[in-house]
This record gives C-alpha cells, sequence and structure tokens, in this order.
C-alpha cells in the first residue's frame, strides 16, 4: 500500500486539515502529521518552515507521496529538495512561497502585506490576529468566539511563526528530481494562483484548479479522486 504523508499549514493541525482525506485511507497508507506546536496542550517559542522541513524530510520513507497545504507546502517543497531520490511523488496546495513569483506586482503586494499583519502579532490579541490572518489568505472560515482550546493554540503557533515569503525555495534542484509534482490551486486569490502557475511552468508539474473552496482547496470533492489517480499514476512509474 503506498504512503501518503499529509502536511498540514498554519492554525489548524493534522486531522482538521486533512478530515476530508480520511476515506483515502481505504487505498493508501496515511502519515497525518502534527508538526511541532500543534500536538494538543504542546507550546513552541518559534515555528520556522526549514526547521519543520527538516523534520517532515527525516520521516520520509523511500516511494513516499508526499503532501502539503499553504504553509505546509513550503515545507513539502523544501522537504522535497533534500530528498530528491526518495520519493515517489510531491503534491503542493496553495504555498505562500512568495519569492517563486517576486517581481509579480499581486504577489510583492501579498508578501508585503503578509509581513506587515505579522508584524503586528506580538501586539494583537490572538483571536484578532486569526481572524486578520484568515482574511488576509482568502479563507471564510468564521472562527467561534472565544476561541476553542485547539484554535487558540493554533493561534497562538501562528503569531510565533516565521513568515513564508522568507522561503527560498530551490527550484532549479527541484525540477531535476526525478518524481512527478503536483500543484492545486483554488481560483480564489491572484497570488496564489500566479504563485502556483510559477511551480507548475518551473517544475514541470501537473496543474489542477478546484474552485468554490477559497484556500482550504483539499476540501473541493474532486480532490481526493485527483490526488490518488496522481499518486496511483506516479507508483506506476
Amino acid at each position: 500500500m503506498q504512503r501518503v504523508v499529509l502536511v498540514h499549514g498554519s492554525v489548524v493541525g493534522g486531522r482538521g486539515t486533512w478530515a476530508a482525506q480520511r476515506p483515502l485511507a481505504d487505498h493508501f497508507e496515511l502519515v497525518v502529521l502534527e508538526r511541532p506546536g500543534f500536538a494538543s496542550g504542546s507550546h513552541v517559542e518559534r515555528v520556522d518552515f526549514d526547521a519543520d522541513a527538516a523534520l517532515v524530510a527525516g520521516l520520509v520513507e523511500p516511494g513516499d507521496h508526499l503532501v502539503g497545504h499553504s504553509y505546509g507546502a513550503v515545507i513539502a517543497l523544501l522537504a522535497a529538495a533534500a530528498r530528491p531520490d526518495e520519493l515517489g511523488s510531491l503534491t503542493v496546495i496553495e504555498p505562500p512561497a512568495t519569492q517563486v513569483a517576486a517581481g509579480d506586482p499581486v504577489v510583492d503586494a501579498f508578501a508585503a502585506a503578509g509581513a506587515a499583519l505579522y508584524a503586528s502579532a506580538s501586539r494583537d490579541e490572538p483571536e484578532v490576529f486569526l481572524r486578520r490572518f484568515l482574511e488576509a489568505v482568502g479563507s471564510g472560515f468564521e472562527p467561534p468566539s472565544p476561541l476553542p482550546p485547539e484554535l487558540a493554540q493554533g493561534a497562538r503557533a501562528l503569531a510565533v511563526e516565521r513568515g513564508p515569503w522568507e522561503a527560498e525555495i530551490p527550484l532549479d534542484a527541484l525540477a531535476a528530481t526525478p518524481f512527478p509534482k503536483l500543484v492545486v490551486s483554488g481560483a480564489h486569490h491572484e497570488a496564489f494562483d500566479t504563485i502556483c502557475d510559477v511551480l507548475e511552468r518551473r517544475l514541470s508539474a501537473e496543474r489542477v484548479v478546484l474552485p468554490g473552496y477559497g484556500h482550504v482547496v483539499q476540501r473541493h470533492p474532486a480532490f481526493n479522486d485527483v490526488l490518488a489517480d496522481f499518486v496511483e499514476s506516479a507508483a506506476k512509474r
């Protein structure tokens, strides 16, 4: 059975991020990671994509299919570059890896707005900061108030997160890797679509657009079939 390693993004941990992918366990071995700071009751002083990428790269086994969402997709890109001969495939969903499309006015504005937002993290209450963040990434999620413990923990982790606009994705190295790549976006935010378009071109990746679910594209009813078909095709190679 093929192993699919799922890397969540900001705020919500693995179980919540990948809840819609549970039916895939009938066909694949799902490895749902909980990054440092997201397991119940855990706390970290800093969330850093480089540190988490090293952690994920150390967990990957030969032939694994790596899937990342949002900040987790940035981590997955970096982890994949660190294990170039190990992966069976790589799938990324709307990574906020703005440096790959630097120079595009919309992406540059998105990165600048992100930097300004994160600069306010130490001043804002966690719930206020979380709501501002969700609006910035195009999420339609309305968190309850007051925040339940799991979301409050995610908001605290978000407040100490290293900004993804700092991530340097080694596109040339990734393009030279032998495993297939899939890039997915939701047609809801021009900056995310532009970043995904660049990744498609630079990595010779397959590209899928699934509109209607905002930034949580993995909740689209067609996503599981798209991912399953891609993984099965990659495994046959």
